[in-house]
Protein backbone atom coordinates (compact mmCIF):
# COMPACT_ATOMS: atom_id res chain seq x y z
CA UNK A 1 0.00 0.00 0.00
CA UNK A 2 1.24 3.38 -1.14
CA UNK A 3 2.00 5.90 1.47
CA UNK A 4 -0.96 8.02 -0.10
CA UNK A 5 -3.36 5.38 0.39
CA UNK A 6 -2.04 4.47 3.98
CA UNK A 7 -2.59 8.11 4.68
CA UNK A 8 -6.12 8.02 3.27
CA UNK A 9 -6.81 4.12 5.72
CA UNK A 10 -5.56 6.35 8.60
CA UNK A 11 -8.43 6.89 11.21
CA UNK A 12 -8.90 9.77 13.74
CA UNK A 13 -9.20 8.85 17.05
CA UNK A 14 -10.13 11.16 19.47
CA UNK A 15 -8.50 10.11 22.88
CA UNK A 16 -5.27 9.05 21.26
CA UNK A 17 -3.19 7.08 23.63
CA UNK A 18 0.50 8.30 24.41
CA UNK A 19 2.08 5.25 23.10
CA UNK A 20 5.00 6.37 20.21
CA UNK A 21 4.60 5.07 17.40
CA UNK A 22 0.74 3.94 17.49
CA UNK A 23 -1.70 5.17 14.85
CA UNK A 24 -5.17 3.38 13.97
CA UNK A 25 -6.31 2.53 10.81
CA UNK A 26 -9.03 0.90 8.50
CA UNK A 27 -9.58 -2.67 7.07
CA UNK A 28 -7.49 -3.56 3.75
CA UNK A 29 -9.32 -6.56 2.82
CA UNK A 30 -7.81 -9.97 2.83
CA UNK A 31 -4.34 -9.06 3.47
CA UNK A 32 -5.62 -8.27 7.08
CA UNK A 33 -7.08 -11.42 8.13
CA UNK A 34 -3.41 -13.38 8.72
CA UNK A 35 -3.21 -9.80 11.11
CA UNK A 36 -6.78 -10.58 12.97
CA UNK A 37 -5.73 -14.61 13.46
CA UNK A 38 -2.65 -13.74 15.30
CA UNK A 39 -4.35 -11.49 17.85
CA UNK A 40 -7.18 -14.16 18.39
CA UNK A 41 -4.61 -16.89 18.89
CA UNK A 42 -2.01 -14.62 20.48
CA UNK A 43 -4.83 -13.61 23.17
CA UNK A 44 -5.32 -17.06 23.92
CA UNK A 45 -3.07 -18.25 26.93
CA UNK A 46 -3.89 -14.62 28.74
CA UNK A 47 -7.84 -15.04 28.32
CA UNK A 48 -7.91 -19.11 29.08
CA UNK A 49 -9.33 -19.24 26.05
CA UNK A 50 -9.81 -22.55 23.75
CA UNK A 51 -11.36 -19.53 20.43
CA UNK A 52 -8.95 -20.83 17.36
CA UNK A 53 -8.90 -19.23 14.27
CA UNK A 54 -7.56 -19.90 10.99
CA UNK A 55 -7.55 -17.67 7.86
CA UNK A 56 -9.83 -19.88 6.14
CA UNK A 57 -12.35 -19.29 8.94
CA UNK A 58 -12.10 -15.87 9.26
CA UNK A 59 -12.45 -15.57 5.16
CA UNK A 60 -15.60 -17.41 6.16
CA UNK A 61 -17.12 -15.29 8.63
CA UNK A 62 -16.64 -11.91 6.79
CA UNK A 63 -18.10 -13.58 3.64
CA UNK A 64 -21.09 -13.78 5.54
CA UNK A 65 -21.64 -10.46 7.50
CA UNK A 66 -24.53 -9.58 8.64
CA UNK A 67 -25.28 -5.27 8.98
CA UNK A 68 -21.62 -4.95 8.92
CA UNK A 69 -19.16 -3.30 6.47
CA UNK A 70 -15.87 -3.97 7.39
CA UNK A 71 -14.66 -0.80 5.13
CA UNK A 72 -16.74 1.46 7.76
CA UNK A 73 -17.09 -0.69 10.83
CA UNK A 74 -13.57 -1.85 11.66
CA UNK A 75 -11.15 -0.19 13.11
CA UNK A 76 -7.12 -1.54 13.94
CA UNK A 77 -4.73 -0.24 16.13
CA UNK A 78 -0.57 -1.13 14.72
CA UNK A 79 2.21 0.38 16.28
CA UNK A 80 5.26 0.80 14.41
CA UNK A 81 4.09 -0.63 11.75
CA UNK A 82 2.79 -3.98 13.73
CA UNK A 83 -0.81 -4.63 13.88
CA UNK A 84 -1.61 -5.16 17.61
CA UNK A 85 -5.37 -5.34 17.83
CA UNK A 86 -8.68 -4.84 15.96
CA UNK A 87 -12.10 -4.61 16.57
CA UNK A 88 -15.68 -4.62 14.60
CA UNK A 89 -19.11 -3.74 15.22
CA UNK A 90 -22.60 -4.35 13.90
CA UNK A 91 -26.05 -4.52 14.77
CA UNK A 92 -28.87 -7.18 14.63
CA UNK A 93 -32.79 -6.95 14.43
CA UNK A 94 -34.01 -8.78 17.80
CA UNK A 95 -36.53 -11.81 17.79
CA UNK A 96 -37.93 -9.04 20.39
CA UNK A 97 -38.65 -6.24 17.97
CA UNK A 98 -35.39 -4.60 19.64
CA UNK A 99 -32.09 -3.93 18.00
CA UNK A 100 -29.27 -5.02 19.47
CA UNK A 101 -25.58 -3.04 18.58
CA UNK A 102 -22.91 -5.66 19.25
CA UNK A 103 -18.97 -4.78 19.11
CA UNK A 104 -15.27 -6.56 20.39
CA UNK A 105 -11.93 -5.24 20.69
CA UNK A 106 -9.23 -7.58 20.17
CA UNK A 107 -5.37 -6.57 21.78
CA UNK A 108 -2.53 -8.68 22.00
CA UNK A 109 -1.69 -9.04 25.72
CA UNK A 110 1.71 -6.88 26.05
CA UNK A 111 -0.58 -3.75 24.87
CA UNK A 112 -3.35 -4.04 27.01
CA UNK A 113 -2.38 -1.14 29.93
CA UNK A 114 -1.76 1.28 27.37
CA UNK A 115 -5.29 2.60 26.54
CA UNK A 116 -5.51 1.07 23.05
CA UNK A 117 -8.65 -1.35 24.00
CA UNK A 118 -10.79 1.59 25.45
CA UNK A 119 -9.57 4.23 22.56
CA UNK A 120 -11.06 1.38 19.94
CA UNK A 121 -14.19 0.90 22.21
CA UNK A 122 -14.87 4.15 22.15
CA UNK A 123 -14.44 4.51 18.01
CA UNK A 124 -16.95 1.43 17.95
CA UNK A 125 -19.54 2.66 20.32
CA UNK A 126 -19.18 6.14 18.22
CA UNK A 127 -19.88 4.44 14.83
CA UNK A 128 -22.77 2.22 16.43
CA UNK A 129 -24.71 5.46 17.35
CA UNK A 130 -24.35 7.01 14.07
CA UNK A 131 -25.60 3.94 12.52
CA UNK A 132 -28.41 3.71 15.21
CA UNK A 133 -29.42 7.27 14.46
CA UNK A 134 -30.97 6.06 10.59
CA UNK A 135 -32.99 3.24 12.68
CA UNK A 136 -36.36 3.76 14.13
CA UNK A 137 -37.06 6.20 17.20
CA UNK A 138 -39.66 4.31 18.91
CA UNK A 139 -36.96 0.36 18.78
CA UNK A 140 -35.60 -0.24 21.87
CA UNK A 141 -31.30 -0.29 21.25
CA UNK A 142 -28.72 -2.10 23.62
CA UNK A 143 -25.65 -2.38 23.05
CA UNK A 144 -24.68 -5.92 23.56
CA UNK A 145 -21.29 -7.48 24.43
CA UNK A 146 -20.11 -11.22 25.66
CA UNK A 147 -17.09 -12.28 27.31
CA UNK A 148 -15.67 -15.51 29.62
CA UNK A 149 -15.02 -14.81 32.94
CA UNK A 150 -11.68 -15.20 32.59
CA UNK A 151 -11.42 -12.48 30.41
CA UNK A 152 -10.83 -9.87 32.89
CA UNK A 153 -9.17 -7.06 31.08
CA UNK A 154 -12.23 -7.12 28.68
CA UNK A 155 -14.84 -7.71 31.11
CA UNK A 156 -13.77 -4.94 33.45
CA UNK A 157 -13.06 -2.64 30.89
CA UNK A 158 -16.52 -3.23 29.60
CA UNK A 159 -17.70 -2.70 33.46
CA UNK A 160 -15.91 0.44 34.03
CA UNK A 161 -17.71 1.66 30.30
CA UNK A 162 -21.26 1.36 32.36
CA UNK A 163 -22.30 -2.34 30.77
CA UNK A 164 -24.02 -4.66 33.57
CA UNK A 165 -23.95 -8.29 33.44
CA UNK A 166 -27.30 -9.63 32.44
CA UNK A 167 -26.97 -13.15 31.84
CA UNK A 168 -24.64 -15.86 32.74
CA UNK A 169 -23.99 -19.13 30.40
CA UNK A 170 -22.25 -22.12 31.05
CA UNK A 171 -19.46 -24.47 28.90
CA UNK A 172 -19.68 -27.62 30.02
CA UNK A 173 -18.46 -31.31 29.39
CA UNK A 174 -19.64 -34.64 29.67
CA UNK A 175 -16.01 -36.44 30.47
CA UNK A 176 -16.81 -39.84 29.10
CA UNK A 177 -18.94 -41.08 26.79
CA UNK A 178 -19.40 -44.29 28.76
CA UNK A 179 -22.51 -45.44 30.40
CA UNK A 180 -24.32 -43.87 27.42
CA UNK A 181 -28.46 -43.88 29.03
CA UNK A 182 -31.30 -45.73 27.05
CA UNK A 183 -33.28 -43.16 25.85
CA UNK A 184 -36.75 -44.05 24.24
CA UNK A 185 -37.96 -41.43 21.15
CA UNK A 186 -42.18 -40.99 22.03
CA UNK A 187 -44.13 -43.11 20.22
CA UNK A 188 -44.66 -42.08 16.17
CA UNK A 189 -41.26 -40.31 15.86
CA UNK A 190 -38.47 -41.50 13.84
CA UNK A 191 -34.73 -40.85 14.98
CA UNK A 192 -32.03 -40.18 12.03
CA UNK A 193 -28.62 -38.75 10.69
CA UNK A 194 -29.38 -35.52 8.72
CA UNK A 195 -28.39 -35.34 4.90
CA UNK A 196 -27.01 -31.89 3.02
CA UNK A 197 -30.97 -32.46 1.26
CA UNK A 198 -32.52 -32.14 4.47
CA UNK A 199 -30.48 -28.64 5.30
CA UNK A 200 -32.73 -26.17 4.50
CA UNK A 201 -35.97 -27.59 6.11
CA UNK A 202 -33.41 -28.81 9.44
CA UNK A 203 -32.50 -25.25 9.53
CA UNK A 204 -35.95 -24.09 9.71
CA UNK A 205 -37.12 -26.03 12.34
CA UNK A 206 -34.06 -25.22 14.41
CA UNK A 207 -34.82 -21.33 13.71
CA UNK A 208 -38.63 -21.96 14.98
CA UNK A 209 -37.38 -23.45 18.02
CA UNK A 210 -34.76 -20.84 18.89
CA UNK A 211 -36.78 -17.71 18.68
CA UNK A 212 -38.26 -19.04 22.04
CA UNK A 213 -34.67 -18.67 23.84
CA UNK A 214 -33.72 -15.51 25.57
CA UNK A 215 -31.76 -12.86 23.74
CA UNK A 216 -32.18 -14.11 20.33
CA UNK A 217 -31.76 -12.40 16.91
CA UNK A 218 -33.27 -13.14 13.60
CA UNK A 219 -31.80 -15.66 11.61
CA UNK A 220 -30.99 -14.76 8.29
CA UNK A 221 -30.56 -16.16 4.63
CA UNK A 222 -26.38 -14.78 4.90
CA UNK A 223 -26.77 -17.07 8.20
CA UNK A 224 -27.95 -20.04 6.45
CA UNK A 225 -25.57 -19.64 3.52
CA UNK A 226 -22.25 -19.12 5.90
CA UNK A 227 -23.56 -22.43 8.15
CA UNK A 228 -22.72 -24.99 5.38
CA UNK A 229 -19.15 -23.95 4.78
CA UNK A 230 -17.51 -24.33 7.63
CA UNK A 231 -15.08 -27.25 8.06
CA UNK A 232 -17.02 -28.74 10.95
CA UNK A 233 -20.42 -29.06 9.01
CA UNK A 234 -21.16 -32.53 8.69
CA UNK A 235 -24.84 -33.67 8.30
CA UNK A 236 -23.57 -36.99 9.10
CA UNK A 237 -23.09 -36.35 12.80
CA UNK A 238 -26.29 -35.13 13.39
CA UNK A 239 -29.13 -36.68 15.43
CA UNK A 240 -32.64 -35.67 14.12
CA UNK A 241 -35.99 -36.88 15.09
CA UNK A 242 -39.03 -36.46 12.39
CA UNK A 243 -42.46 -37.00 12.46
CA UNK A 244 -43.51 -38.45 9.08
CA UNK A 245 -41.91 -35.32 7.04
CA UNK A 246 -42.28 -32.63 9.95
CA UNK A 247 -38.87 -32.01 11.76
CA UNK A 248 -39.38 -32.32 15.43
CA UNK A 249 -36.11 -31.87 17.04
CA UNK A 250 -32.74 -32.42 16.37
CA UNK A 251 -28.73 -31.66 17.68
CA UNK A 252 -26.47 -31.01 15.28
CA UNK A 253 -23.16 -32.52 16.50
CA UNK A 254 -19.65 -31.29 14.94
CA UNK A 255 -16.16 -32.13 15.62
CA UNK A 256 -13.53 -29.33 15.72
CA UNK A 257 -10.24 -31.52 14.36
CA UNK A 258 -8.27 -28.61 14.97
CA UNK A 259 -9.16 -27.66 18.03
CA UNK A 260 -9.08 -31.33 19.31
CA UNK A 261 -5.19 -31.78 17.86
CA UNK A 262 -4.43 -28.33 19.32
CA UNK A 263 -5.60 -29.62 22.58
CA UNK A 264 -4.70 -33.04 22.75
CA UNK A 265 -7.93 -33.95 23.36
CA UNK A 266 -10.87 -35.97 21.17
CA UNK A 267 -13.70 -34.19 22.10
CA UNK A 268 -16.92 -34.17 20.13
CA UNK A 269 -20.04 -30.92 20.46
CA UNK A 270 -23.66 -31.81 21.09
CA UNK A 271 -24.58 -28.15 20.01
CA UNK A 272 -27.74 -26.90 18.38
CA UNK A 273 -30.13 -28.77 20.46
CA UNK A 274 -33.89 -27.91 19.96
CA UNK A 275 -37.14 -29.17 19.81
CA UNK A 276 -39.83 -27.34 18.62
CA UNK A 277 -42.73 -26.72 20.58
CA UNK A 278 -45.43 -29.53 19.74
CA UNK A 279 -42.78 -31.89 20.63
CA UNK A 280 -41.46 -30.25 24.00
CA UNK A 281 -41.85 -31.87 27.23
CA UNK A 282 -41.92 -35.59 26.28
CA UNK A 283 -38.14 -36.76 26.11
CA UNK A 284 -37.58 -35.86 22.71
CA UNK A 285 -34.50 -33.74 23.76
CA UNK A 286 -32.85 -36.65 26.05
CA UNK A 287 -33.46 -39.19 23.45
CA UNK A 288 -31.43 -37.26 20.71
CA UNK A 289 -28.59 -36.78 23.48
CA UNK A 290 -28.54 -39.81 24.64
CA UNK A 291 -28.12 -41.04 20.51
CA UNK A 292 -25.27 -38.39 19.94
CA UNK A 293 -23.49 -39.44 22.35
CA UNK A 294 -23.33 -42.64 20.61
CA UNK A 295 -22.50 -41.19 17.18
CA UNK A 296 -20.01 -39.10 18.71
CA UNK A 297 -18.30 -42.42 20.50
CA UNK A 298 -18.75 -44.54 16.93
CA UNK A 299 -16.42 -40.84 15.40
CA UNK A 300 -13.28 -41.64 17.71
CA UNK A 301 -14.59 -39.14 20.80
CA UNK A 302 -14.03 -39.94 23.83
CA UNK A 303 -15.82 -36.46 25.61
CA UNK A 304 -18.82 -34.28 24.58
CA UNK A 305 -19.34 -30.42 25.31
CA UNK A 306 -21.74 -27.84 24.63
CA UNK A 307 -23.25 -24.42 26.01
CA UNK A 308 -26.26 -23.23 27.62
CA UNK A 309 -27.76 -20.01 29.07
CA UNK A 310 -27.65 -20.60 33.07
CA UNK A 311 -31.12 -19.34 33.17
CA UNK A 312 -32.59 -21.69 30.33
CA UNK A 313 -36.45 -21.31 30.93
CA UNK A 314 -37.25 -24.69 29.50
CA UNK A 315 -35.07 -26.57 31.86
CA UNK A 316 -32.39 -27.66 29.55
CA UNK A 317 -29.63 -27.17 32.50
CA UNK A 318 -31.09 -29.46 34.44
CA UNK A 319 -31.61 -31.40 31.87
CA UNK A 320 -27.59 -31.17 30.71
CA UNK A 321 -26.67 -32.53 34.33
CA UNK A 322 -28.45 -35.38 34.50
CA UNK A 323 -26.96 -36.28 31.06
CA UNK A 324 -23.56 -36.04 32.78
CA UNK A 325 -22.35 -33.10 31.69
CA UNK A 326 -20.86 -30.99 34.31
CA UNK A 327 -19.77 -26.84 34.05
CA UNK A 328 -16.26 -25.82 33.11
CA UNK A 329 -16.65 -22.55 32.08
CA UNK A 330 -18.31 -19.30 32.58
CA UNK A 331 -19.55 -16.66 30.78
CA UNK A 332 -21.19 -13.46 30.89
CA UNK A 333 -23.74 -11.41 28.38
CA UNK A 334 -23.22 -7.32 28.79
CA UNK A 335 -26.22 -5.18 28.36
CA UNK A 336 -25.81 -1.14 28.41
CA UNK A 337 -28.92 1.28 26.99
CA UNK A 338 -27.21 2.62 23.66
Amino acid sequence: MSSMELLKNELFVAEMPAVSGLHFRGFQGESDYPHMVAIINGSQEADQSEMLASVEEVATDYAHLTNCDPTTDMIFAEVNGDVVGYGRCWWNDQVDGSIAYGFFAHLLPEWRETGIRLAMVHFLKKRLRQIAADHPAEKEKTFVNWGMQAETNWTNLLLAEGHKIVRYGLDMVRPNLDNIPDCPVPAGIEVRRGTLAEWRQIWEGAREAFRDHWGMQEWTETNFAAWSEYPTFNPDLWQIAWAGDEVVGGVLNFIDKKENETFERLRGYTETIFVRRPWRGQGVAKALIARSFQVLKEAGMTEAALGVDAENLSGALHLYRKMGFAEVKRHMTFHKPL
